[in-house]
């Protein structure tokens, strides 16, 4: 890793100080509130450059993983709940790693199932002004100051995607996925929106607005909505191959 300019202790040098003085749930927040001495915004780019590294070096053996999205809002009991659930069992018995975002509610019940399958579960936390702890279900857990850089990693290990029911931050996943796949940046892995009667409004009405205005051209994107996990795990793996042997550590 690259080493901070400022670095005083030597027990924490992969974080710079004008970072220390800094809560980490606030990190980004500092980061991004406008123009300021570029010294500290390079001490800031160290410490986002170090957040990447140990995210690669927690992720990089992985296999076939699919990441699933949706709200932390949802209690066990709920019917998202139950379904994100029952597809994390469906994906871990197809011998799938089950990413998500770490926390409660779907992402909770998605690495539940996973994990009660006997799959691996993994979570990609983010530390927040209100902590948002990680689920009980998680065999690896990350926890990240930077929604970016977390968003990064929820994508570039997995080749397939779930979205279950959410708020603002779920809609910001889809639609950056769909952005991705549309200006080719990541490959056209599948994307399944779960929960129709959630989705469907939704999807018809944007859908309709961006194709009557031009902005977007039938077939660019695509995303099935389906509310069986047998069905879903299906369409999700039907034309991915295996992925080839990781290695078994990660480089020095």
């Amino acid at each position: 890793m690259l080493e901070p300019r400022l670095a005083a202790s030597r027990a924490d040098q992969s974080t710079p100080d004008t970072e220390r003085s800094v809560a980490p749930a606030e990190r980004e927040h500092d980061l991004l509130r406008g123009a300021d001495d570029l010294l500290a915004d390079f001490d800031r780019g160290v410490t986002v450059f170090n957040e990447f590294v140990r995210g690669c070096r927690s992720l990089f053996d992985l296999g076939r993983c699919v990441t699933v999205f949706g709200s932390a809002r949802f209690p066990d009991g709920h019917r998202w709940y139950r379904l994100a659930r029952e597809i994390g069992a469906e994906l871990a018995r197809a011998g799938c790693t089950v990413m998500t975002g770490g926390g409660p509610g779907v992402m909770e019940a998605a690495n539940r199932g996973a994990h009660e399958a006997g799959g691996l579960s993994i979570g990609c936390n983010i530390r927040l002004p209100h902590e948002q702890q990680p689920n009980p279900y998680l065999d690896r857990t990350l926890t990240f100051d930077y929604f970016f850089v977390r968003k990064v990693m929820l994508l570039k290990y997995s080749s397939g995607f779930v979205f279950l029911p959410g708020g603002f931050g779920t809609m910001d996943e889809l639609f950056e996925t769909l952005t991705l796949i549309q200006t080719g940046k990541v490959e056209a892995f599948p994307c399944i929106a779960a929960g129709t009667d959630f989705w469907q409004p939704m999807v018809d009405a944007v859908a309709e607005q961006l194709y009557a205005a031009g902005t977007v051209s039938r077939g660019e994107v695509a995303i099935g909505l389906l509310d069986d996990p047998a069905e879903i795990v299906a369409h999700l793996l039907a034309e991915q191959p295996r992925p080839e042997n990781r290695p078994e550590q990660a480089p020095d």
